[in-house]
């Protein structure tokens, strides 16, 4: 199993190869020292006095602020808080503009800011302020723990790690600096999401942006990889096979296919049998609930009939623009993709 969070952080850092850095949010508890930094660059003058602008404009939004673990370092959220950079950037230019003139904060236009001009990665996985629940992001997107559809073993990798100096040595001994043990799994997983296009769209508060961080989610979700023990086990895979609904009903979740592990068997590979599986429970949903996608796209790296039952083959390059074409038309009603 590997964890929806640990997935959605992956896909937020890929995005940072697709979108520029001001639609893409950070998520610290060091949100007073990102403002103050800002407040110091775009007026220098107000560098001095911009810890105290911080803390009003925090204030207002009824964002408690406390003193951090590390002594005489600046305040700090009690959780991490999660802020586009163009939020940051306008929260800047408003406490500027209000030393400036001498006038104070307006707290409806602090807590305006807050709730526009949401970064993509916010749009799509939401943002909860304990503080002050007012200023909260519903989810438009949807992420399920990635589960193996088969038995998996979990196995262990005993490692020792020499010391060269001492290894050298004739008078030392031959032992290892340093001994332990990793313990691991292999699987064939299956993974599954799904958007609120008309969430999304809510969120980003506009129609085209909307439909640029589905096509950004879609590459996220699919070509990004967890960074856990990377190093060790060079987890570099992509996506056998690639599904993608576009209802107008409700998302549908395949995963029911697994609730029998998928048995072992000699001539074909957990792959194959697993892409069957999720072949037959579609069919099987559709059948049963009679509820149909308004158009499904595969990407699969083998063919079979199990892959062509389960909707058009593209070429993953296709994929986000052919989604797009689809949906493009609907924004604005109830689409889940």
């Amino acid at each position: 199993r590997v964890s929806s969070q640990s997935w959605k952080r992956a896909a937020r850092l890929y995005f940072n190869n697709l979108l520029d850095a001001s639609d893409v949010g950070v998520r610290t508890k060091r949100v007073a020292e990102l403002l103050a930094a800002q407040i110091a660059e775009d007026a220098p003058d107000l560098a001095e006095s911009a810890p105290d602008l911080v803390g009003e404009v925090f204030k207002l939004a009824k964002i408690k602020l406390s003193a951090p673990r590390k002594k005489d370092g600046p305040l700090e959220s009690g959780y991490l808080l999660f802020l586009s950079t163009s939020q940051i950037a306008r929260l800047a230019e408003l406490a500027i503009a209000a030393a400036r003139s001498g006038e104070a904060l307006d707290a409806k236009a602090v807590k305006k800011i807050f709730k526009e001009a949401h970064a993509v990665d916010i749009a799509l996985f939401g943002r909860m302020v304990a503080d002050n629940t007012d200023l909260n992001i519903d989810a438009a997107c949807q992420v399920a723990h990635a589960i193996s559809t088969h038995a998996a073993q979990n196995e262990y990798d005993f490692f020792t790690a020499v010391d060269d100096e001492k290894s050298r040595s004739e008078e030392e001994d031959a032992g290892a600096g340093m001994m332990g043990t990793v313990e691991f799994s292999s699987a064939t997983m299956y993974r599954y999401a799904t958007v609120n296009l008309d969430m999304l769209v809510e969120n980003l508060g506009d129609d085209d942006a909307a439909l640029r961080a589905l096509e950004v989610f879609i590459k996220g979700f699919c070509l990004s990889m967890p960074t856990g023990k990377q190093n060790t086990f060079a987890n570099r895979t992509l996506p056998e096979t690639i599904v993608i609904s576009i209802r107008d009903d409700q998302p549908i979740s395949l995963v029911g296919a697994f609730e029998e592990p998928v048995p072992e068997a000699s001539g074909t590979g957990y792959v194959d049998r697993s892409v069957g599986e999720l072949a037959r429970y579609a069919e099987t949903i559709e059948k049963n609930y009679g509820l149909r996608p308004l158009s499904s796209f595969v990407v699969a790296l083998k063919d079979s009939d199990a892959v062509s039952s389960l909707g058009e083959r593209v070429p993953f390059a296709d994929l986000p623009g052919r989604v797009r074409q689809v949906v493009d038309p609907r924004v604005g009603r109830e689409e889940r993709v």
